[in-house]
């Protein structure tokens, strides 16, 4: 190969190869998250179901659909997009804003964003779907997600938690808190603020 030809070819690599940056999420085989792309949100821990998916939250209504977990860990869900906060930005990164929607039409024909929905009768905080697309302000605080890097003793690997902790309104109090599972009367796996976090890893669908 001529030396002008290398040149060339070394042109491209920054197309072809993605660099991993401390501030980059990351799949199950190291590779960054790359925004517009399609991911499966697996548990890290094993025998704590599986991927997530959409379901209603009881039988007496299908609509609005709520973010859940399989209940069998052989099942890997429905594959997410991540959409951050900076249209320009081709990687998912560490504690920013962004959001989370399943790529998938549903029955309801809502949006499949996620968003944080308040349950009037238990007090619980849930994570539904029919949430707004960009626009970062105010009205659509609801559906704005973070993910976090979770640094522990026992757990090897690249693996995460979602929190629901928005910062695109400057002027609105958040209570940031986890996303973890809130378990129904009838098993269903529901997806909501908690305590205790869901750890979560990513793989490329």
């Amino acid at each position: 190969m001529t030396p002008h030809l290398i040149i060339s070819a070394m042109a491209f690599l920054p197309v072809l190869f993605s660099i991993a940056t401390d501030t980059d999420v990351l799949d199950i085989k190291g590779h960054p998250l790359r925004a517009h792309s399609r991911y499966y949100i697996l548990p890290v821990n094993v025998g704590e179901g599986g991927g997530l998916t959409i379901l209603p939250k009881n039988r007496t209504s299908i609509c609005p659909l709520y973010v859940a977990q399989e209940k069998l860990q052989v099942y890997a869900g429905l594959p997410v997009w991540f959409l951050p906060i900076d249209p320009k930005q081709h990687h998912v990164s560490l504690s920013s804003d962004l959001n989370i929607l399943f790529n998938v039409v549903n029955i309801c024909l809502q949006s499949a964003a996620w968003r944080l929905t308040l349950d009037c009768a238990t007090g619980r905080r849930y994570v539904a779907t029919g949430g707004a697309i960009g626009n970062p302000g105010e009205e659509t605080l609801s559906s704005w997600f973070k993910i976090e890097k979770v640094e522990s003793s026992y757990l090897y690997g690249n693996h995460y938690k979602i929190v629901f902790c928005p910062s695109v309104c400057r002027f609105c109090m958040v209570m940031c808190e986890d996303v973890g599972v809130l378990v129904q009367e009838d098993g269903t796996r529901l997806l909501g603020l908690s305590q205790h976090p869901l750890y979560v890893m990513f793989k490329k669908a």
